[in-house]
């Protein structure tokens, strides 16, 4: 009889563990009650936090940089790099996870430091690269990542402004004379599910800048900020971009980069799917077990743990769920592909100790899977 095939791909359990952390535990919790299981690791992301870290996992090469935070304060960032392609994460650079002291600022945050990545990996000789958008701390409707990449963002004086999303309402012209000179040659991918226009109630100021600690007024100086940068970006380039879906993911980042430079938008979690030849991975396994640390409704509409079972199954594998916590009923469960799920507030005494002690629950959620009758596959 042959050994039991599982494909251990998890996203991350956001305040608990990364993806590659999910995967190791569960792994440890299989071994030591099925040793002779054959385990792949195959950590996902639906295009935000842990995008990087999923295609590192799957062999890419980490590429360090030093830039500027979302604030200006300076860090260093890693992107992934396999062949002509390269993976860069915006939330590594420009995200809520790096600001310092996670004070939000979402009238000065941007996102100047993506613009310095990418110029990098354009220095580097990248021929595609690959932009996870979310988790972004700006709404500077990617003005930074222009001028990360040498073009200039100026008032009416000629003088360059400050970043930061606030500063836009001042902005009288776009200088694309120093735009790197590979930046218009290369493909850029935008790995994004939101399809949110730049303006408006359903815009970037509108539905995410209280996310990033924006209160009402400054939700309204944010959205004038964005149309009249939308003015420039139009008189600028001749697109007009504000109303494309996706032009408000991330504070607009994708806005600036569909007017100057040439874009696509794709699903997060099927760009990464991709990216890490996961239809590879999962040939022949008997089970895949996918989750995130909280399981909703949300999930629902294209995140990574949907992605993977609909791959999963479409391989003829038996897909299972964990997740620290879920607000869906079984039905809803089963629908979306998950033949068990398993949660970590069912075995905690309370949510807190759920998060905090993810790693052991994790590996005994690993055990229950390994103590279970083999998962024939799917039909």
């Amino acid at each position: 009889m042959r050994p039991v095939t599982v494909v251990l791909a998890p996203d991350k359990f956001k305040g608990s563990l990364d993806a590659p952390g999910v995967a190791d535990a569960l792994a440890e919790g299989i071994a030591d009650l099925a040793p002779g299981w054959q385990v792949r690791r195959a950590p996902v992301a639906d295009g935000g936090e842990g995008t990087v870290d999923a295609v590192l996992a799957a062999g890419w090469k980490p590429v360090r940089v030093h830039a500027g935070g979302p604030v200006g304060d300076p860090l260093t960032a890693t992107y992934a790099r396999r062949g002509p392609v390269a993976v860069v994460e915006l939330a590594a650079v420009a995200g809520l996870a790096v600001l310092p002291g996670g004070v939000r600022r979402p009238l000065d945050a941007g996102t100047t430091g993506l613009g310095t990545v990418v110029a990098h990996a354009l220095d580097a000789g990248a021929e595609e690269i690959v932009i996870g958008l979310g988790g972004s701390a700006s709404t500077d409707g990617g003005a930074g990542l222009l001028t990360g990449l040498g073009a200039r963002v100026l008032d009416a004086s000629g003088h360059d402004l400050p970043p930061g999303g606030a500063a836009l309402t001042r902005c009288e012209r776009l200088d694309l004379t120093g735009l790197h000179p590979r930046a218009r040659r290369v493909r850029f991918v935008f790995a994004c599910d939101v399809d949110n226009p730049l303006l408006g109630p359903h815009g970037a100021a509108a539905v995410y800048g209280p996310q990033k600690g924006a209160d009402p007024d400054q939700v309204r100086l944010l959205e004038t900020a964005m149309g009249r940068w939308a003015h420039v970006l139009r008189e600028s380039t001749g697109r007009d971009v504000a109303g494309v879906p996706g032009a408000g993911a991330a504070g607009g980042t994708m806005c600036a980069a569909a007017a100057v430079l040439d874009t696509t938008r794709r699903s997060g979690v099927s760009t990464v799917l991709a990216l890490t030849a996961f239809h590879q991975v999962v040939a022949g396994a008997d089970l895949v077990v996918t989750g995130e640390g909280n399981l909703d409704h949300q999930s629902l509409r294209g995140k990574a743990p949907v992605g993977v079972a609909e791959a999963a199954r479409a391989a003829g594998a038996v897909v299972f769920a964990v997740a620290g916590h879920t607000t869906l009923d079984e039905s809803e469960l089963r629908a979306a592909g998950f033949a068990e799920t398993f949660t970590l507030t069912s075995l905690a005494k309370d949510h807190a100790t759920a998060m905090t002690e993810a790693p052991a629950l994790l590996r005994q959620v690993g055990r229950t899977i390994a103590a279970s009758p083999p998962p024939g596959r799917a039909q």
